[in-house]
């Protein structure tokens, strides 16, 4: 069984952005949006924190009380958005229940949206469409009314790709099962899994689950959020297991997938930490770059 590590190839990423933070001879700034206190976002919010001090970018919380109405945080949201330091902005998810969560993410233009999950954004990615942003010389020599372009993928679309390209992992024909489909997780790769050419069978609920669907594919991944969900017997011999699920149990957070007796039966397998997490992080971080390059 193969290790799929994106804690090294987040590093790798890293020395990668240092560079052309120093090149673009500015410090960009990441602000990240928390309403409300969950600990697991916390831990989240803190690795992007740091992984932003290690390449040299900034990043601001803006942190609202859980009580705050949607027209309150929409309201906040257009301040920050307009703010000229901020060249990338996200939205920690979950939001508390009573907010309308798209209502909030829409107000992420699409040329600081480094989520990809802004109304806009989400519907240039599904149609494979480059991220436009007038206004952004293309060259030295181009007038101030032209404009640039660049593909920005889902943080983590662009962590799973960045795994299989890595191993050599096709997904052009492969039976895929995606389980759940939250629109961090289980929509972003089943849109990129659907445009690869793969088979993919999604399933969104708990009440869909088909183990015999599951047992036949040649790739599973997974992102509902409940703890160990998936057990070695559930896998076919040889698959390839990636765990993007995140929850706590007795006080650790810990995956979708049960490590110990999936390792004995999947080919390749991300590991409880240290796998799509720190790679997600960093994909953040090169969509930052990305966007901040195309306007100066």
């Amino acid at each position: 069984m193969i290790l799929l590590d994106g804690k090294s190839a987040a590093e790798e990423i890293k020395v990668e952005l240092k560079q052309e933070i120093t090149e673009l001879g500015y410090v960009p700034r990441l602000a990240i949006v928390m309403v409300g206190k969950n600990s697991v976002s916390e831990r989240f919010v803190l690795l992007k924190e740091k992984y932003a001090k290690d390449i040299g970018a900034e990043t601001r919380r803006y942190e609202f009380d859980e009580l705050v109405t949607t027209n309150e945080l929409r309201a906040r949201m257009n301040d920050i958005v307009h703010e000229p330091q901020n060249r990338g902005i996200i939205v920690q998810l979950p939001l508390p229940v009573h907010i309308d969560v798209q209502s909030i993410l829409n107000t992420v233009v699409p040329e600081k949206d480094v989520d990809v999950l802004s109304a806009r954004a989400v519907g240039d990615f599904q149609v494979g469409k480059p991220r436009r942003i007038v206004g952004a010389p293309t060259s030295v020599s181009e007038n101030k009314n032209s404009a640039s372009e660049a593909k920005v993928m889902p943080p983590v679309v662009g962590a799973v790709k960045a795994l299989f390209d890595k191993h050599s992992i096709e997904v052009k024909n492969k039976k895929v099962v995606v389980l759940g489909y939250g629109r961090l997780v289980g929509q972003p790769l089943s849109i990129w899994l659907l445009a690869s050419g793969a088979q993919v069978t999604i399933i969104s609920d708990e009440k869909q689950f088909d183990a015999s669907i599951i047992k036949n594919a040649d790739i599973v991944i997974s992102g509902t959020g409940k703890p160990q969900f998936i057990k070695g017997e559930h896998i076919k011999e040889g698959a390839t297991v990636v765990d993007v699920g995140t929850s706590e149990m007795n006080g650790e957070v810990v995956g979708d997938v049960d490590f110990d007796s999936v390792s004995r039966v999947a080919s390749f397998l991300t590991p409880v930490k240290g796998g799509v997490g720190p790679l997600t992080v960093a994909m953040v971080f090169k969509n930052l770059l990305t966007l901040a390059k195309l306007k100066k």
